[in-house]
């Protein structure tokens, strides 16, 4: 894939860029792990204020950087700008707790003293998505910023003015030269950096293929790896929930992002009678949705980010529908297109689409829908609903609907999934763990947990 900003609302090539040399790559390498030696001799208080810096400079030019988003992958632009504000929330987050969450830790022993200290591993490999273009970058910067460890940003390839501008984001802020680096480059040379021995550990947000290159080298090199791959998430609901909030947040957890998110809801899993009810309010909100221009603040819908996302989503919906499944709403992106303002007639668009009556063996048993597509079935209790949820090779989050105390722990319990919201909206934040299990990937980021995934945890026993 070229690296260029293609407009996804249009079509037409905005702007390319030529990949790194080997020769810029090596300095970029050089230069990180000349950052890092000396990195190391900051203080918390210095890095705190530099990434609190950064969060000044994303909400001071939060408007600029969301147009550039919804320009690239084509995002609306409230949700982009929201996103910019996100990740200046993860940079204080980080400025204001890393420093305690860091602490020796002390332990009883045999020894006089004994505890854990915690150091940095070194430069870290960022391979990134372009679906959430900076708050995935920022999510796993801020951290490793704080700890110590450089990063090195490979960025999807449809994306390169935001990796840039990121990278502009950190320098602006203050932080050393060398200690976070946009490198614009294919996917061909990433095998080679990960082998790199100044490299230390790699990062990655994307598909299960990437996630199985990237691993499968870093196991090679006995390096660590942090995953978080694809998700096909069930959305839950029994008869005790609260409907009309229920269905409300269906329709959020389905389409944001234009449907394009790994912790978006997918398949909606409806216990007993309430899933006529449920079925037809959820057709009517997204019916109600405004598909267009996402520059256009009335958008609600925009564009997928590129012809080959928008190509494999009606492959996939096509199948089902051809197989017996029933499109509710939607499934039909020539009659859309129709309606579109013909300067529109050439993007991504696919409309928003609900799917019922599934039979078994449809690429919705495994596969994850990357758009605003819903998947519903329906089943007789909450063991159906469990197993149903359980039965995918994904498991990285899951939403589930019920006031009843009981049902709730059955559901946190059973559920294999890396995170269970009860009556709420999958989301990340901060302040929790986040991640997966199964093919949804390893290893956690946010709160402690993704500050501790790249770090020496090193054992002191003072005699």
């Amino acid at each position: 894939m070229a690296i260029a900003t293609i407009n996804p609302t249009t079509g037409k090539t905005v702007k390319t860029y030529p990949p790194l040399t080997a020769e810029q790559i090596e300095e970029a390498l050089a230069q990180a792990q000349s950052a890092f030696e000396a990195y190391a001799r900051t203080t918390f208080t210095q890095r705190k204020q530099w990434l609190h810096q950064a969060a000044d400079v994303l909400i001071e030019n939060k408007a600029n950087f969301g147009r550039l988003m919804t320009l690239e992958m084509g995002k609306t632009i409230g949700s982009a700008i929201a996103e910019v504000e996100k990740c200046a929330w993860v940079c204080r987050y980080y400025a204001d707790e890393a420093e305690s969450l860091l602490q020796d830790e002390p332990a009883t022993t045999d020894a006089s003293n004994s505890y854990v200290r915690f150091f940095p591993l070194g430069v870290l490999l960022a391979v990134m998505p372009w679906n959430y273009p900076f708050w995935q970058v920022f999510r796993a910067a801020a951290p490793a910023l704080m700890t110590g460890n450089p990063i090195l940003l490979k960025h999807a390839s449809n994306v390169p003015q935001s990796a840039l501008a990121i990278a502009d984001v950190f320098s602006k802020a203050g932080f050393p030269e060398g200690m976070f680096q946009t490198l614009l480059i294919g996917s061909e040379p990433v095998a080679s950096i990960i082998a790199d021995p100044r490299v230390k550990a790699v990062t990655l947000t994307g598909s299960g293929r990437a996630g199985e290159a990237v691993a499968s080298t870093a196991a090679r090199h006995i390096k660590k790896a942090v995953l978080e791959l694809g998700g096909s998430d069930p959305f839950i609901v029994l008869p005790s929930a609260d409907l009309e909030t229920a269905i409300a947040t269906a329709t959020t957890a389905r389409l944001m992002n234009n449907g394009q998110s790994c912790i978006a809801a997918k398949r909606f899993i409806l216990v007993g009678d309430i899933a006529e009810t449920f079925e037809q309010g959820l057709a009517a909100k997204f019916s109600q949705q405004k598909v267009g221009d996402p520059f256009d603040v009335e958008t609600t819908i925009g564009p997928l980010a590129t012809p080959s996302i928008w190509q494999d989503l009606h492959a996939q919906v096509h199948t089902c529908l051809q197989q017996g499944a029933t499109a509710l709403v939607g499934g039909n992106p020539e009659a859309l297109k129709q309606q579109l303002p013909v300067e529109l007639q050439s993007g991504n668009f696919y409309p928003p689409t609900i799917l019922t009556a599934i039979p078994p063996g449809t690429p919705a048993d495994q596969e994850e829908f990357f758009g605003p597509v819903a998947l519903v079935f329906r089943v007789a209790n909450i063991d159906a609903a469990i197993q149903l949820a359980n039965s995918t090779a994904f498991g990285l989050g899951a939403s589930a609907w019920t006031t009843d105390a009981d049902e709730q722990q059955q559901l946190i319990n059973r559920l294999d999934a890396g995170a269970v919201f009860i009556n709420g909206l999958v989301k990340s934040d901060p302040r929790l763990p986040f991640g997966g299990i199964k093919q949804s990937g390893y290893g956690r980021e946010l709160a402690r947990y993704g500050l501790l995934e790249f770090v020496n945890a090193k054992t002191i026993w003072i005699k």
